[in-house]
């Protein structure tokens, strides 16, 4: 176990190192704190620190007589600005002496100004200031990589907790970095509450705590000296004891208080970080939800959405999207029961790992369990009858409802619940797929790969191979114009690699949603097989069981090996949008509640000029819905002016208003939501026209309200990237923007293309032409929207660094933030997709040539 302390000596990680008696703790290097500010430190704290000098002093010692050999170190500097991998620098070292901040001096100020924490041979992370121990390859980890801000929120974490423990003299619990900032928990005395109030006073003490330039230090430390050391606190005991990380505390623990916060190493990224914060409290899902009549959560099924009306056609409409994908790509909707034997999870090993999130039922004197995942009854389905490898690859597609039991605390509107429907099907060869979907959105998306993990099931040789395989497709999607994916290592599911994609909304925030991932071991806990090309007609083969996969084909713990003639397949789960309910919150707070016209549940709303023409108003309505599209109309006593304005709060599509002369003309005047000069009075259109028009622009699923007249194009975006934020393209100029993967889609798809051309002046342009009808997008911080000729057909994608070098941080409660960046309920193990495996050669061998054709 490897324990770190830091600040006033918080432990604030658990995890296993080398060498079963190390611990490693730290603590600032300014030691007279008694007289800074006043401080009277609590008794435990002059404590903590008496034996860490003592410790410390001990451990310098030891060092200092150890030889000090030269070493043999290379700088590796990554990627310069055209991607390619700047020249390794070798540079002059000795052991336990140098460090790797000492040969920053040899590397540029564009680098190192923005280093956070050194990384040796590509795997452990490195201390600036710790000596090396060895010869060694060390690479820089910049703030502007996730990893960089883990450890600068991380290390940010422990300032908060020192000067909460000066304030109010708490114990504290744990305080890791999350997505959006870090935080702390923390127990304090005579049930004092830490309000809003409270937090300029925190802020001012950790301000000052970082302009007194406390380091960090590093010490290791038995674990009997480590009890010593925090022997006060029930809550590091409890760490120290259990060896748990913080996310494993006990759920029947005290009832601790936690403050969030975030910091950056510059005041201008934390000035735009809470402009960001600002825009992000107006989309907020739960809000828009209510405005607009989408869902409600009542406590009588908690973490269980009630979707109304309106909020039903959102989620019927990504429904109707996906099964179009799905016929177009060979999958087979199936559906499953919502409660199976616990016999079926045992058998999965779900019962075994997974039974705690899961709603466990007695009926008739044997338990059942509402399914969290559809996983195991495809497998059943699979199953139940012979299969030839001329099924395969079998694509099954489930939107069936699936339970878990969340932690009633971890439940946050839409972006985590405990009721939910995914877009469930397990298929592997989906980067078209990944195009197809997010790009209607425009949303830009990253791959990582996660490679096997510490506890893994199999051989290494058949994660190797996966992983190459995978590692080779990801390769040429890269090579095909896809961008560049990330080597996450050892973050692999238990039961095989992983490819997991992050997509990035028009606030810069990722969201992971879809995900990939190899499963080995599925197919042989339910012993699935089928028939090879070799085997004999009507050959049943020893292996095969005619039972179904519950208790009884189970009785045995000796899995049978298929037969002559006969194979095991590989599962893949796979999910596009993940749980239907929070990719329905990330688009909310995407679009700021302005919906694209296709998937928008109010479409057109029709206002009649007088009573008189009530009768044209209910002809057009009917016109329109017979198109299946959604339109209303407002016949009530309201002004005109105020049905118009109710429709415009309500982000109406299209505003239709009919009188006499449109009556007579049968034709209809249109106000465009995104159009500013329709809004006083829009334009007269043939009501035939404008009704063909707009199904062209549902069937065109485009984010643009584009609305084409005899004279000229009206468009504008619908898209909060060009929306009153004004974001365009994430820059990495923001901090929390991260590398990304635009990519280009077909016009009849997506409506435009976003690009960040980097113009000097920052607007927002569009460019229309009649030629290619492509739109170049340029970000801009005001929002506005000019037009301009283009014959283009492709834009390209250039962003600019920026440096960073003092400290900026924020006290607040930030848990909204936090929470939303979660997992949520996403897990791909709801859709089956079986594959064959060759009978020789690798079981994985058949992977890559499927990969690229879907």
């Amino acid at each position: 176990m490897e324990a770190t302390q830091d600040s006033f000596g918080q432990v604030i990680e658990s995890q296993k190192s080398q060498g079963a008696e190390s611990k490693v703790t730290r603590r600032p290097h300014n030691r007279d704190l008694l007289g800074t500010e006043g401080l009277n430190l609590p008794a435990f704290i002059v404590e903590r620190n008496k034996l860490f000098d003592e410790l410390k002093k001990r451990h310098d010692a030891e060092i200092l007589e150890k030889d000090h050999p030269v070493i043999n170190v290379e700088l590796d500097l990554g990627l310069d600005g055209d991607g390619k991998p700047r020249p390794a620098i070798p540079v002059a070292a000795k052991a336990w002496e140098s460090t790797p901040g000492s040969f920053l001096r040899h590397v540029d100020k564009s680098i190192s100004n923005d280093v956070v924490i050194a990384k040796v041979d590509g795997k452990e992370l490195w201390d600036l200031d710790r000596p090396l121990e060895s010869s060694c390859r060390v690479s820089y980890i910049p703030f502007t990589s996730t990893e960089g801000r883990n450890v600068f929120w991380h290390s940010s974490a422990h300032v908060l907790g020192e000067a909460a423990e000066c304030q109010y003299q708490c114990l504290l619990s744990h305080g890791p970095p999350v997505k959006q900032g870090f935080f702390y928990d923390m127990a304090i005395a005579d049930g004092q509450v830490i309000k809003e109030s409270d937090w300029p006073l925190l802020e001012s003490k950790a301000s000052t705590f970082f302009k007194e330039k406390q380091p960090f230090q590093r010490l290791h430390v038995s674990i009997e000296d480590l009890r010593k050391m925090f022997s006060y606190s029930k809550y590091k005991m409890y760490y120290i004891e259990n060896l748990l990380p913080p996310e494993g505390s006990d759920k029947n623990d005290d009832s601790l208080q936690r403050i969030y916060g975030v910091a950056f190493p510059d005041k201008k990224q934390m000035v735009e970080h809470k402009k960001l914060l600002e825009e992000a409290a107006k989309r907020d899902h739960r809000k828009i939800g209510v405005d607009q009549d989408l869902f409600f959560f009542n406590e009588i099924s908690p973490g269980s959405v009630f979707l109304l009306p309106h909020g039903t056609r959102i989620f019927n409409a990504l429904q109707k999207l996906l099964r179009a994908q799905y016929q177009k790509r060979g999958y087979q909707e199936v559906q499953s029961p919502n409660m199976y034997d616990s016999d079926l999870w045992k058998r999965s090993g779900h019962w075994q790992h997974y039974s705690d999130d899961m709603f466990v039922l007695d009926v008739e004197k044997r338990k059942w369990a509402l399914k969290p995942m559809n996983c195991p009854g495809h497998c059943v389905m699979f199953k139940h009858r012979e299969r030839s490898h001329r099924e395969l690859p079998l694509r099954m597609a489930d939107f069936g409802v699936l339970h878990r039991n969340e932690a009633s605390g971890a439940l946050n509107g839409l972006a985590r619940v405990r009721k939910f429907q995914q877009d469930d099907a397990h298929i592997f060869y989906l980067f078209d797929f990944l195009k197809q979907v997010y790009g209607l959105f425009g949303f830009p998306f990253r791959l990582k790969l996660s490679t096997r993990p510490e506890k893994y099931l199999g051989n290494v040789e058949t994660w190797d191979v996966a992983e190459t395989k995978l590692k080779d497709a990801l390769d040429a999607f890269t090579a095909s114009g896809g961008g560049q994916w990330e080597l996450n290592e050892g973050d692999g599911a238990f039961y095989g690699p992983k490819i997991d994609i992050t997509i990035s909304d028009a606030l810069r925030r990722d969201w992971q949603c879809a995900t990939i991932q190899l499963d080995f071991q599925l197919p042989q806990n339910f012993e699935l097989e089928y028939m090879t090309a070799d085997a004999p007609s009507k050959s049943k083969g020893s292996g095969q069981s005619e039972e179904a996969p519950g208790a009884g084909a189970t009785s045995a713990n000796v899995l049978r090996l298929p037969g002559p003639g006969r194979a095991r397949p590989v599962m893949i789960h796979r999910a596009i949008v993940g749980s239907f309910e929070r990719f329905i919150a990330i688009l909310t707070e995407h679009f700021a509640g302005k919906w694209p016209f296709w998937l928008s549940p109010r479409q057109v709303l029709i206002i009649p000029v007088m009573p008189t023409v009530n009768d044209y108003v209910e002809e057009v309505q009917s016109l329109l819905r017979a198109q299946k599209m959604h339109a209303d109309s407002d016949v009530s006593g309201n002004t005109m002016q105020k049905k118009i304005r109710t429709g415009q709060l309500q982000q109406y599509n299209f505003i239709f208003v009919v009188g006499a002369q449109e009556k007579a003309s049968r034709s209809v005047n249109i106000r465009n939501r995104d159009d500013q000069e329709t809004q006083s009075k829009g334009e007269l259109v043939p009501l035939e026209e404008a009704v063909t028009k707009l199904k062209g622009l549902k069937k065109e699923r485009r984010l643009e309200l584009v609305y084409c007249s005899h004279s000229h194009d009206i468009t504008s975006m619908t898209t909060s990237k060009a929306a009153d934020f004004g974001q365009g393209v994430p820059s990495e100029e923001s901090p929390l923007a991260q590398s990304q993967n635009t990519t280009e889609l077909d016009a009849s798809q997506r409506g435009s293309t976003l690009v960040d051309s980097g113009t000097a002046g920052g607007d927002l342009r569009r460019a229309n032409s009649s030629m290619s009808q492509s739109h170049t997008l340029t970000p801009s911080r005001g929002g506005t929207l000019k037009k301009k000729q283009s014959l283009s057909k492709k834009g390209s994608i250039k962003r600019s660094r920026s440096r960073r070098s003092s400290y900026a941080g924020s006290i607040g409660n930030l848990d909204a933030g936090d929470q939303q960046y979660d997992g949520g309920n996403d897990d791909p193990m709801n859709n089956a997709f079986f594959t064959p495996v060759p009978t020789t050669g690798s079981p994985t061998e058949i992977l890559a040539n499927r990969f690229q054709g879907m």
